[in-house]
């Protein structure tokens, strides 16, 4: 499981770096607020449109009441204010320094995890937290070195990275129901929002191959990425999810050198190996102790393995991974884990 959630967290990590340096370039030929929306509606639209041909129709998303308020501020935070605040934070920012600030997205939300949903943070993972809080300071300073040259940029960056810790922090809370359907419900909504806000302020549609460019970007980059942050969600839980998204910006940063020539200092290289240590720190952790499951019913899809022994009212072949609401009973027992949907135990 934790396999596969790492590979989860690289995949969506992967795809969303290498959005921000074209990003950068479509700035040149779209407005800030409508770029914005148009990523999101094409992330939004194409995973609509996946799930409706996965499901062969419309199937009802199984969130529960209580889970919309959830959803729907993750969507505001993450959809809306997080993606505008970027773009408008690129437009003072080279794309490589900007790329490498979004490190800093780990740090807010596993931040948020810690102090506001009491998630478990080892020294490990502080320590990598502060060495890339170091570095993001040391690229942000305005002195010409790190890339910007005003602090507007930089903290506009900041703002974003804020935004998408809350969005995470959120998501988490609902990370167990259908992956599709979050994220496209997120692109589709907060697409239509920025978008329409855009045009309705006078923003105009760009040329047809810039405007279909722009939206397979936005489904690459911010829709595929995150179905795969959802899926490794529910495996890692949220900070140490963030903490393996934290390569998105060296890979952002790859690009852009690459893509746009960007030059570059000591005190960028600096920063860099600051991040990079930060990072590692966070994918070598180690958590393993004695803990208590307490009971639980939930729907999710599963295999049968030591968190999940219930038996079935209906056929099933014993192998199959398989989804259907289940009861976990009271389990005290100890293994390396995370924090993932069965393990938000109090240490």
């Amino acid at each position: 499981m934790k396999n596969t959630s790492v590979i989860h967290a690289l995949l969506a990590a992967a795809l969303f770096g290498a959005s921000t340096p074209f990003a950068k370039l479509l700035l040149g030929e779209v407005s800030p607020w409508l770029l914005a929306g148009l990523l999101y509606l094409g992330s939004g639209f194409g995973l609509v449109l996946a799930r409706l041909l996965r499901d062969r129709g419309w199937k009802p998303s199984g969130l529960t009441t209580g889970e919309w308020p959830w959803l729907l501020g993750a969507i505001f935070f993450g959809g809306v204010l997080g993606p505008l605040a970027l773009m408008f934070g690129l437009m003072h920012t080279s794309a490589s320094t900007a790329s490498l600030l979004l490190n800093l997205e780990a740090v807010l939300t596993a931040v948020i995890a810690w102090v506001v949903f009491k998630e478990n943070a080892d020294r490990r993972i502080v320590l990598g937290m502060l060495a890339i809080v170091a570095g993001g300071v040391m690229l942000a300073w305005p002195d010409g070195q790190g890339g910007a040259t005003d602090w507007l940029g930089p903290l506009a960056i900041v703002g974003a990275c804020l935004c998408w810790a809350i969005d995470n922090n959120l998501t988490r809370r609902v990370s167990a129901s259908d992956a599709l359907f979050i994220a496209g419900t997120k692109g589709a909504m907060a697409g239509v929002v920025n978008a329409g806000l855009a045009l309705a302020l006078g923003a105009s549609l760009p040329a047809a191959l810039v405007l279909v460019g722009t939206l397979s970007v936005g489904l690459l980059g911010y829709g595929i990425s995150l179905v795969f942050f959802v899926l490794a969600l529910r495996g890692l839980g949220t900070a140490r999810t963030g903490a393996y998204f934290s390569i998105a910006p060296f890979i952002g940063t790859a690009v852009s050198l690459a893509l746009l020539g960007e030059s570059t200092s000591v005190a960028f290289w600096l920063a860099a190996a600051l991040m990079g240590w930060g990072v590692w720190l966070h994918l070598t952790e180690h958590h393993e102790h004695e803990h208590i499951h307490e009971p639980m019913e939930h729907s999710h899809r599963h295999v049968h393995d030591a968190h999940h022994r219930h038996q079935h009212d209906f056929d099933w072949n014993g192998d199959e991974a398989h989804e259907h609401w289940h009861r976990h009973e009271a389990l005290v027992h100890k293994h390396p884990h995370f924090p993932d949907t069965h393990h938000r135990h109090k240490h």
